[in-house]
């Protein structure tokens, strides 16, 4: 494969990098093989995407390219529960219009000597989007629409410290956009810091550069260990947003680490477990509170503190399984588990990132062909999980909605739902 050709493949997969994510805003799991298998990928590489779960993976695949495609299908809800209270609408369901989305994936992998691995992957590490296609918060003149993509251009280098271990890092280029309508309500001084800069500004973009470390250990001829670090990574302000989002336009992308098991249990089966915990609490934007509606002093959207989603810190529990039916076909099965990052009292914000899911359920398989590639399937069904909203609220008067005087807002309380299903298909070529 000459480097044009790869070149190609990498500059199609960035400009078409989309994604809806499903633990919190993160993907369940990187490259489609992982994905079959509740996600996980720590100490266990299957191909040359194993660096997005693991950099030291890439020293365990081999020459390697592959390309992949996951349709995913997210279904979310947002409930009105109640009208009082200046936010709020009639009792109705809100359902987002659109659902399906193409997420692509690349990776590529060069053996140095049996010792080295260089590779590189492009995947979309996550994101958010709702497209209501009606005004859901009251008080705006467009429908409400949000739309959050990240995505993760990653030059890898793995090294073979012996036959046993092996060390990997990623250097993480980010490049991530977001755009939002319908926000209308909130671009007022009572609400935003900078209310000019808080909603139909049309795409916005911003940038980071970041690290991803990993390292596997084999204990036994049975079972392999891993470990990764990824440190939160500070990302460019989202100027046209900075009166929407925390720190005037911050929204970094939040510390991650795991460990990782793999077991060979005998020449057909082999069992994996990841246990990854993703920090969105030291992510302002992310995880200030979000009952804060009306605005008040220190809360004020785009502030150093101001209202956020409300997410606190999620542990993502990942089980996986493969089993070599026969010499030219591997099933797959995986389970994957990671309580939703938001609460009862912080739905109202959330209308726009209905973060709910829990529980996954995954299968998928590889065909070996007579050219020795490989033709890999995935399926994900995230099962509905229901937020059932409490009202908050500070008690305070809107001004933009002319109430006049001192009128208590009881509360927003909205109940958010949502399930997803996933379909990928990849394409992998050894040389």
């Amino acid at each position: 494969m000459k480097m044009k050709k790869i070149a190609a493949l990498l500059a199609i997969a960035a400009a078409s990098g989309s994604a809806f994510a499903t633990n919190g805003y993160f993907s369940h799991g990187f490259g489609i093989k992982a994905k079959s298998m509740g996600g996980v990928g720590i100490a266990l590489p299957q191909d040359s995407l194993a660096a997005a779960s693991n950099p030291a993976g890439m020293a365990m695949v081999g020459d390697r390219l592959d390309v992949g495609l996951d349709l995913f299908a997210p279904i979310r809800t947002a409930t009105w529960t109640a009208t009082n209270g200046a936010y709020n609408r009639p009792l109705e369901d809100s359902k987002s219009g659109r659902n399906l989305f193409a997420v692509p994936e690349l990776g590529y992998n060069k053996m140095l000597g049996w010792d080295m691995a260089v590779g590189i992957n492009v995947y979309g590490n996550g994101g958010m989007n709702t497209d209501y296609g009606k005004v859901v918060i009251s008080g705006a003149a467009t429908n409400t629409y949000s739309n959050l993509e990240q995505m993760f251009i990653a030059p890898t280098f793995a090294w073979k410290i012996n036959k046993n271990h092996t060390i990997g890092v990623s250097l993480n280029l980010v490049f991530q956009n977001f755009e939002a309508r319908g926000l209308e309500s909130f671009a007022v001084a009572t609400q935003s810091s900078a209310p000019e800069s808080v909603t139909n500004r049309g795409k916005d973009y911003s940038t980071g550069l970041g690290l991803k470390l990993g390292w596997t250990g084999q204990i036994s001829p049975a079972v392999t260990l891993g470990a990764t670090y990824q440190p939160k990574t500070s990302m460019s302000r989202f100027d046209k947003y900075k009166g929407l989002f925390a720190q005037q336009g911050k929204f970094d992308i939040p510390e991650t680490y795991g460990l990782g098991i793999a077991y060979k249990a005998n020449d057909k089966l082999t069992v994996a477990a990841d246990v990854v915990q993703i920090n969105y609490g030291a992510v302002k934007s992310i995880a200030n509170n979000g009952d804060k509606f009306p605005g008040v002093a220190g809360t004020l959207l785009g502030s150093e503190n101001g209202s956020g989603f409300g997410w606190g810190n999620q542990t993502v529990y990942k089980l996986g399984m493969s089993y070599q039916y026969a010499p030219n076909l591997l099933l797959r099965a995986g389970y994957n588990h990671a309580k939703t990052p938001l609460g009862s009292t912080q739905t109202f914000f959330n209308i726009l990132a209905p973060a709910t899911v829990e529980d996954h359920l995954t299968l998928g398989a590889t065909w070996t062909l007579a050219d020795k590639s490989e033709l890999s399937l995935s399926y994900m069904h995230a099962f509905e999980k229901k937020v059932t909203g409490v009202g908050t609220g500070n008690g305070g008067c809107v001004v933009a909605f002319g109430c006049g005087g001192a009128v208590a807002v009881s509360g927003h309380p909205v109940d958010l739902k949502m399930h997803q299903n996933a379909l990928g298909i990849a394409y992998g070529m050894k040389f």
